[in-house]
């Protein structure tokens, strides 16, 4: 008859009265306590919390939609103006998408970023190699240019990972997206004048198409508008740089 071994397994966490006497003299680590399952909270009841700011923050805006009908939100002037307001901003969102920074893609991201972007979205794609002083200068434009007009798209992508054995010699280019075509293409900084600043970029850009939008104004007034932005901060840099020199040849 073979041996059998059974194996007794006690309740999970017990011990036995050696294992404690061990315990006492040393020779075993102290007992681990025992599991015990956080304490059962449950999440608050929306209707529950208090109506302010923060309550209608956290609404989507379907449900700022629906409390259009609200009898409470009647009563408070207030939040009934803040629940508008909200829901106000988020279509306008939804309308004219913000950017704000140049965004780094890569050739698979092209068509889906680029050339599928929606129809009424200017895209400024900068083809650019790393150590290249040039593509430097203009991407530091170009990122300035991003931040002040969020509501144009800005890429950036590596001009071999765009176009097989584009050459580096063409470097940085400018491509001008909108609908789905290139409106514009702008190879090398010679475009751009001779220092090659965020304003005469801008100017640029902006001569023949609306390519910039701050993300408040759309078509023909807003290329006027990005025009007579970008005159005015030339003005102003000229005669800044006129005054230092001035101060600077009277000093010596």
């Amino acid at each position: 008859m073979g041996d059998y071994h059974f194996v007794y397994k006690d309740v999970e966490g017990a011990s036995t009265q050696w294992d404690d006497i061990q315990r006492k003299l040393g020779n075993l680590p102290p007992k681990p306590p025992a599991f015990k399952p956080p304490a059962f909270t449950p999440a608050p009841d929306p209707e529950s919390l208090p109506r302010d700011r923060n309550w209608l923050e956290q609404k989507t805006e379907e449900e700022l939609e629906y409390l259009q009908d609200d009898p409470d939100l009647d009563d408070d002037r207030f939040l009934e103006e803040y629940r508008k307001k909200r829901l106000a901003e988020m279509r306008e969102s939804a309308i004219h998408p913000k950017f704000g920074s140049v965004n780094p893609i890569s050739g698979s991201d092209f068509v889906r970023e680029v050339s599928q972007a929606p129809s009424d979205v200017w895209v400024v794609v900068i083809l650019f190699k790393e150590g290249i002083p040039e593509c430097e200068l203009l991407m530091r434009c170009i990122e300035e240019l991003a931040t002040r007009y969020p509501g144009t798209k800005f890429v950036k992508i590596i001009s071999t990972d765009c176009i097989p054995n584009y050459p580096d010699r063409n470097l940085p280019t400018l491509l001008v997206y909108n609908n789905g075509a290139v409106k514009a293409n702008h190879v090398g900084l010679r475009s751009f004048g001779r220092r090659c600043t965020p304003e005469g970029v801008a100017f640029v850009l902006c001569q023949s198409d609306p390519v910039l939008d701050d993300g408040q104004n759309k078509s023909d007034s807003s290329r006027k508008s990005v025009i007579e932005s970008v005159r005015r901060k030339i003005i102003e840099k000229v005669v800044t740089e006129h005054e230092d020199n001035d101060d600077g040849s009277s000093s010596d």
